[in-house]
């Protein structure tokens, strides 16, 4: 089992940018894919970004593409997600996990691990 932490949340204007962190202890951080979450109020819990075990390999959202940037420091156990020019629409909760292998996906259910979320919140 690994555990996450997030941090780096807050309140932000709309075209401003964000950096979250998660930091990971437990089981080896580097063999693991590892992604980002989000739960808008009223809304589902969606896919935002993944990367694999090197981060070589990432993936994103349509909504989040070109604006948004996840990266990694295994030897910081740290994943990261770089927001810019963030809007509205992106306020949710943010959550990071750890994909049980080690490629990029965006389906919940790879996940075997996360993080209690960190609160984003974009003002107009």
């Amino acid at each position: 089992q690994v555990q996450l932490v997030e941090s780096g949340g807050g309140l932000v204007q709309a075209g401003g940018s964000l950096r979250l962190s998660c930091v990971a202890s437990g089981r080896t951080f580097s063999n693991n894919g590892m992604g980002w979450f989000r739960r808008a109020p009223g809304k589902e819990r969606e896919f935002v970004a993944a990367i694999n075990w090197s981060g070589g390999s990432t993936l994103y959202a349509d909504s989040v593409k070109d604006r948004f940037t996840i990266s990694r420091d295994n030897a910081k156990n740290t994943v990261f997600l770089q927001m810019n020019s963030l809007k509205p629409d992106d306020t949710a909760v943010y959550y990071c996990a750890a994909q049980r292998g080690d490629w990029t996906t965006r389906r919940s259910g790879d996940f075997g691990s996360w993080g209690q979320g960190t609160q984003v919140t974009v003002s107009t």
